[in-house]
Parts: C-alpha cells; sequence; structure tokens
C-alpha cells in the first residue's frame, strides 16, 4: 500500500434542507488505526457511508488505496472490509454458511474460504454457534459475525461504524483485541465512535467531525494537545492517559483469546478477488438459494407446514391446469384464452415480489452490496438461480400446457422448444427486475405509500377478471377474440402466440412475435442490471431513512382536538397518524378499504351480487385489529412501560379499537347503502347493516385476544410483512381470528335465516339493525374485557415477538 489509504476531496451530501456533509477535505494514512469522532448527527455515518460506495455524494471525489470509489467500484470493494451501522446480513444462514457464501463470492477459493472462517469464527469465539441461524444471534453476535464477514477476504482497509454500539463488554474486548492485531499487521482500520474515552484508547490517528465538517485531524497527541478529546469532538482541558495494560475480561474462569492469530492482509501484489471467473458465481448463488430456503424451513415449524402445504395446492393447481389446457387443444378460439392466461401469469410475476414476498433473501440486492461483484454475471447467477422453486415450476407447467393447446403441426411443436424456455426467463426476469428496481423505493416512506396505488390496482384488477370470467362463461371464447389480438404481440404471450402463428403458416407474424420476446427479456436484463448498478453506489434502507427524519411532521391539527382526553385520546391520534404516516400501516389500511368495496360494488354492477356482499367492508377493516401490537414492532417498550395493570391494558385496547371505528364504522355504512341502491333493495338495508355491525364487533374481540396472545413482527424494512420464522403466528392470527368471529356471529346469522324463512318475518327484518349493533357493542367490549389481563400479563412475551422485525 502507499502512503494514503483514503484521500477524499469536496465531499458534500444534502438531504432535503439538511447538509449532512458540508465540503470535507481528508487525508487518512495507510496502516495507522484510525478514528472518525463526533457527536451524533456529525454526518460520521454519512461520510463512511460515500468513502465505502454505499451512498452516492452530491459533489466531491473519495479514493480508496489509489483506486476511485464510483470509477471502479468493484476493484474498491475487492479491497476493503466493511461493517455499516444499519448491518443488513442473510439472516436465514448459519454463521459459517455466511461465511462460506462470502468468501466464494469474492472468488476465495472453497478450501481458503474454509480456513479463514475456521480462523475467524475461532478468534472471534463464535465456533460454538457457527451452525446458528444468524437471525437468531444476539447483537454483539452479530457485530461479531459481522466483522467475520469484512475480515474474511483480508481487506487492505477496514471501514467500521460504530462497532461497539450495543454490544456486550465480553464481544466489546474480542472485537476490540481483533482490531489491534489487525492494525498490528500492516492494515489500515478507519472506525466511528461518539465515544471519545474509546477513541483514545485505540486510535493513533484521528479526525474530529461535527456539523457536517472535519474540525480537526492527525495523530491522536497531536489532535488532543494537553487536554482529552471533550464530548462534543473538540479537543478538551482533561488529559486522559491512553491505558497501559490491556483489560481482560473473563467469561467463566476462561481469558478471551485475544492473542489468538488473526488474518493478515493480503500482499498488494496478490490478486484481486474482483479478477475472479464470472461464472463461479452461478452455483454459488444456486447454492445460496437452496440454504436460504432450507434453514427457513428449518427455522420454525409453522413455516414448514405452510411452506408444504402451500406447495401441495400450487403442483396439485399446476397439474390440474396442464390437463386442463391440453383438453383445451380441441376447442375453437383456445389460442385466445391461452394467451391472456400468459398474460395474467406475467403480471403475477410482475407484482409478485412486491405482495407476495417469499422467503427468498436474494431477492434483497442490497445485502450483496459489498461484494466485489460486476452486475452482468450477477444478473446471470441470480437469474439461474431464480429458476429454482415453486414458482418456476408451476409456470413452466402451465407454460408447457399452453403450447400443447396452440401447437398444430410439427413446425410449431419445434419452436415451442424455444418459446416455452423463453417465456418462462421473461416472467423471473420480469420479476427480479421489478424486485431491484424497487427495493430503495420499497424502503423509502414516499416509495411505499406509491407501492399502496399499486395495490389499488391489483385489486380492480382482480374484479375486472371475475367481471370478465363470468361474460365469458355466458359468451363463449370468441368473445376473447379482440382482447387477445393485442395481447399476443405483447410479451411473454407473444413467445405462445408465435407457437400458434407458425401452426396457421404464418411464419412471419412468428418470427415477429418471437423476436419481440426477444427484446423483452434482453431490454428487462439491462433494466436488471442497470438497477443492480444503481444499487451497488446507492443508499441502503437505513441511510434514506435517517435523511428523511430530518423532515418534520406537521404538527397536531383540529381534528385531533375533537378525541377523548387522557390515555383514550392519545392512543387514538397515535393509530390514526400511523394510519396516515407509516407506509405498511397504510397499504393494509388502503388494501382493506379497497377490497371492503370493490367486492360488493363490482358484483352489484354486474348483477350477480347480494346486499349480504357489503359485509366485506366490516370484514376488511375488521383485519386491522389484528396483530396490534406487531404494528408497533420494537417501539411496543413504550406502551409496556405504561400499562401496569389489566385497567390500563383495558384502555389501551379499547382506545385501539375506538380509532378503528372512527374509520370503519361511516365506511362499512357507506358501502352497504351503495351496494343496496346498485340493486335497489332497499328493504334488506336494516339487516346487511346489522350483520356488518355484529361481525365488526366480533372481529374486535378476537382481534384484541390474538394480538395478546399471537402477536408477530412486522419488519418496518424490505417487502416482507412477517419476520422470519413467525408465518405460523400470523396464520394463527387472522385465519383462526376469522373463523372464531364468523362463529360468534352465529346467533345473528341463524336469526337472519329464521326472520327470512318463517311466516311474516320478512316484515321484522328491519330489527336485525339494533339486534347486530347491540350484540357487536356486547361482543366487542366482552373480547377487549378477556384480551386486557392477558395483555397485562404477557408484556414482555409480546415485546419479544414484536421486536424481531
Amino acid at each position: 500500500m502507499g502512503s494514503s489509504a483514503v484521500r477524499v476531496q469536496g465531499l458534500w451530501k444534502r438531504f432535503g434542507q439538511q447538509i449532512a456533509v458540508a465540503g470535507i477535505d481528508l487525508e487518512l494514512p495507510a496502516g495507522k488505526f484510525i478514528g472518525l469522532v463526533g457527536p451524533n448527527g456529525a454526518g460520521k455515518t454519512t461520510t463512511l457511508s460515500m468513502v465505502t460506495g454505499l451512498l452516492r455524494p452530491d459533489q466531491g471525489t473519495v479514493e480508496v488505496v489509489g483506486h476511485d470509489v464510483w470509477r471502479d467500484p468493484v476493484e474498491v470493494k475487492a479491497r476493503i472490509g466493511v461493517l455499516p451501522e444499519g448491518l443488513r446480513l442473510f439472516e436465514r444462514l448459519s454463521g459459517r454458511e455466511l461465511l462460506a457464501y462470502s468468501g466464494r463470492l469474492r472468488g476465495l477459493p472453497g478450501a481458503e474460504v474454509d480456513k479463514r472462517a475456521t480462523q475467524l469464527l475461532d478468534v472471534l469465539d463464535l465456533a460454538g454457534a457457527q451452525h446458528k441461524l444468524v437471525v437468531d444471534y444476539s447483537t454483539g453476535m452479530r457485530k461479531k459475525i459481522g466483522l467475520a464477514t469484512a475480515l474474511l477476504h483480508n481487506p487492505e482497509v477496514l471501514f467500521l461504524d460504530e462497532p461497539f454500539e450495543g454490544v456486550d463488554p465480553v464481544s466489546a474486548q474480542i472485537i476490540r483485541g481483533v482490531l489491534e492485531r489487525y492494525t498490528a499487521s500492516g492494515a489500515t482500520v478507519v472506525f466511528s465512535s461518539h465515544v471519545m474515552e474509546l477513541v483514545e484508547s485505540l486510535c493513533d490517528w484521528v479526525a474530529v467531525m461535527a456539523a457536517g465538517r472535519i474540525r480537526a485531524h492527525g495523530p491522536l497527541a497531536e489532535v488532543r494537545g494537553d487536554g482529552a478529546l471533550a464530548p462534543d469532538g473538540v479537543p478538551g482541558t482533561r488529559r486522559c492517559a491512553r491505558p497501559r495494560h490491556r483489560l481482560r475480561a473473563r467469561l467463566a474462569g476462561r481469558r478471551i483469546p485475544v492473542s489468538a492469530p488473526v488474518p493478515v492482509p493480503a500482499p498488494a501484489t496478490a490478486p484481486s478477488p474482483a479478477a475472479a471467473s464470472a461464472p463461479a458465481i452461478t452455483p454459488v448463488f444456486v447454492r445460496l438459494k437452496l440454504s436460504l430456503l432450507r434453514n427457513g424451513l428449518r427455522q420454525s415449524g409453522g413455516r414448514k407446514a405452510a411452506y408444504i402445504a402451500s406447495a401441495v395446492v400450487a403442483l396439485l393447481f399446476a397439474a390440474l391446469q396442464l390437463v386442463g389446457l391440453v383438453v383445451l387443444r380441441r376447442v375453437d378460439h383456445a389460442e385466445s384464452l391461452v394467451v391472456l392466461l400468459v398474460a395474467v401469469l406475467a403480471l403475477g410475476w410482475a407484482v409478485m415480489p412486491l405482495f407476495f414476498p417469499s422467503g427468498d433473501e436474494t431477492l434483497d440486492p442490497t445485502r450483496l452490496v459489498m461484494l466485489p461483484l460486476r452486475p452482468r454475471p450477477l444478473v446471470r447467477a441470480l437469474l439461474i438461480a431464480s429458476l429454482v422453486g415453486i414458482g418456476p415450476l408451476f409456470t413452466l407447467c402451465m407454460l408447457v400446457g399452453s403450447v400443447i393447446a396452440v401447437a398444430h403441426g410439427g413446425a410449431a411443436f419445434a419452436v415451442s422448444a424455444l418459446a416455452v424456455p423463453l417465456a418462462l426467463l421473461v416472467c423471473v426476469a420480469l420479476a427480479r427486475a421489478v424486485a431491484t428496481a424497487n427495493v430503495r423505493l420499497l424502503t423509502s416512506r414516499k416509495g411505499r405509500d406509491l407501492a399502496v396505488l399499486s395495490g389499488l390496482l391489483i385489486a380492480v384488477g382482480a374484479q375486472l377478471v371475475n367481471f370478465g370470467a363470468q361474460r365469458l362463461g355466458a359468451s363463449g371464447l370468441e368473445q376473447l377474440g379482440p382482447v387477445a389480438d393485442v395481447v399476443r404481440w405483447i410479451p411473454p404471450a407473444s413467445a405462445i402466440g408465435a407457437v400458434h402463428s407458425v401452426g396457421e403458416g404464418s411464419y412471419g407474424i412468428a418470427v415477429a412475435q418471437f423476436a419481440l420476446s426477444v427484446g423483452a427479456l434482453v431490454a428487462l436484463l439491462a433494466l436488471w442490471s442497470r438497477s443492480l448498478t444503481l444499487l451497488m453506489t446507492s443508499p441502503d434502507g437505513s441511510t434514506l431513512q435517517s435523511g428523511e427524519a430530518a423532515v418534520r411532521d406537521r404538527a397536531s391539527t383540529g381534528p385531533a382536538r375533537l378525541l377523548p382526553a387522557g390515555r383514550t385520546g392519545t392512543v387514538m391520534e397515535r393509530g390514526l397518524r400511523y394510519v396516515w404516516r407509516d407506509p405498511k400501516t397504510k397499504a393494509a389500511w388502503v388494501t382493506s378499504l379497497a377490497i371492503g368495496l370493490i367486492v360488493p360494488v363490482f358484483n352489484a354492477w354486474q348483477g350477480t351480487g347480494s346486499v349480504y356482499f357489503a359485509c366485506f367492508a366490516a370484514g376488511m377493516l375488521g383485519i386491522m385489529m389484528y396483530n396490534q401490537f406487531g404494528q408497533d414492532t420494537s417501539a411496543f417498550w413504550m406502551v409496556a412501560m405504561t400499562i401496569a395493570d389489566t385497567r390500563d391494558a383495558y384502555v389501551e385496547l379499547r382506545a385501539r379499537a375506538l380509532a378503528l371505528l372512527l374509520i370503519t364504522l361511516p365506511y362499512a355504512t357507506l358501502v352497504t347503502v351503495l351496494t343496496t341502491a346498485m340493486l335497489g333493495d332497499w328493504p334488506r338495508l336494516p339487516e346487511a347493516l346489522g350483520l356488518s355491525f355484529a361481525l365488526l364487533g366480533a372481529m374486535l374481540a378476537t382481534g384484541a385476544w390474538t394480538s395478546a396472545c399471537f402477536p408477530y413482527s412486522i419488519p418496518q424494512e424490505g417487502y416482507k410483512n412477517v419476520a422470519p420464522g413467525q408465518t405460523g403466528l400470523a396464520w394463527i392470527s387472522i385465519f383462526g381470528g376469522m373463523v372464531a368471529a364468523a362463529v360468534l356471529c352465529a346467533p345473528v346469522i341463524a336469526l337472519t335465516i329464521w326472520l327470512n324463512v318463517s311466516a311474516g318475518g320478512e316484515g321484522r327484518t328491519w330489527l336485525l339493525l339494533p339486534v347486530g349493533t347491540v350484540y357487536g357493542a356486547a361482543i366487542g367490549l366482552l373480547g377487549l374485557r378477556l384480551a386486557a389481563p392477558r395483555t397485562a400479563r404477557r408484556l414482555p412475551e409480546i415485546l419479544t415477538a414484536v421486536s424481531k422485525g
């Protein structure tokens, strides 16, 4: 290495109106233990993110070991190791598996990876937990395994952002010993901290940062002068001598192995891991996909049962689809239906990464951001790995059935051999391109708000498909002709259309349709590659959130003053604010509102509906009462600290129910009236409202109970709605609660049936409105009363369950 490890010139970064980094010029010497010190909010994390290629600067240049971070990011990432503050790891890999995949993705030989992994696991005291899943690691263990991945490839420069934050003393001592020995071997370590005493005891070169600027830098003795570094990040007057003796922590009477050997940096002449052959990463990603799937199923019995059940259902449905499509071969206008089915299938692949997330963590490329992987080989490897799973197998079955249905003649079947894999690759590439393009979007507040609109479009589209299917059953397949004439030119349906065109002898049209699918695949791969390139030099979710945090929310407005005083009003206001401000909460509400309106209204519009369909509005919004505490995530500790007894728990639950009713009651009433008006069945309005209110009360009761008994975590980053390992809890909470709510409504349902079938009963159906209202209120209050003591008793368990995301 040369004399300079890092050179920064004119570095600027602004988030909205806040300037996080204001024109930094800094040169960090090689072979030193360097501390970037300053108070919280000084801009340390933003600076390190830009220096390591995690965040693109507004202005300025960064060179690491002589390479420009933005012109040659792959080479830089091959030479540095990074332990970021918002540590993102593959949660469902064990510690050893995580190191194995990290090393192999960097192009290291398998034997060398195993050797270094064993050494690092031993040095960092993780050997006993090497086969434990990372999701089950403690904070200190996660920091240590993150440090191991950063050290595995022997980087020349190691960047650490608050490596001791939230770490227990034993783990901190181990990490400290490893870092000191690493710098002694000639490497450069750069770490940020706001703990001045820590920086003074570890570092021999410091840069003091405050308000986005470098206030002082140089050897520790020069910057400190006659005093110590004061807590505000500037030289002070209190002298703090560097400790002579290392603190030796003991755990169960055993000395921490801080003197154990640590891998040393590779010589400057050693081949860069970035030079590893690109095709070698493809089998690594296939194994990674299989390991993530296997470990995810091993982690939870409920998850395993749900996966097996869904796999059986999906494969059975695929087999039935295949048989049905083969039967269509003898039906006139079958090609029109087939191309529409393929188009719907492609649409499903496009929205699946956003609204139906699986356990595939490779859909989140930000976990690979610090690996020296070039986009094209990475795209190829991820594309092949994406072909592993139930979804691709289901799609393959459907595409095979589709070409059998439309292929006529030997030439058509020959083209089918190319059309099926082409259509499959288009679907997979579409899903990957959408997922990659939306990783940043969905981890930001505005992006997730925009995604809510997509949910509305999908809900509306589903009803349009339902409407079309009903019309199709009445009119025959020939009604699909005009739509199919357009869709057969849209990839990947155009590939299937090409098979039919060849069978009809229209070879020119077939070539054009096939070329469209090929062009779409090339365009999707290019878009995917471009998105990956941007992600490799863009902020992750934590950086975006820190920037958005600078924008303050508006103060309370007039309507909030109309809420009740005390705890009830406070909890209601907080809940309503989350409905508006939290992206995932808002998405859930908008989806429920949309489905609750679309189902009864569309069916009424088609003339096939019933006023009872209006109960969908109450039912969909009643679901929002389930997992109330999971919506709080780890911030539930603030709620738990205010609940001292059953009374407090009851008031908390009641306030949350009232906030929900504030939206649900008028909305359910509006949907019921609208549905009744469209059907012209006004005599049934009272009983429809009564049933809606009774159902709503029952769902409030079961929602409060399941919130206390089966809470689960909702990850705030990424696109998942349930934390890994808690899928079984989510199923029990939602679907079990819905079944219980239906059972609780049985008396009102029985009364409705009796009044409608008994002689003279129709004239008394108006009684169902007051009966349903009173019954719903009574059962809801009873449920809250029964859930309150269980909530008060299980506060620690609830906090543990909702904090995993």
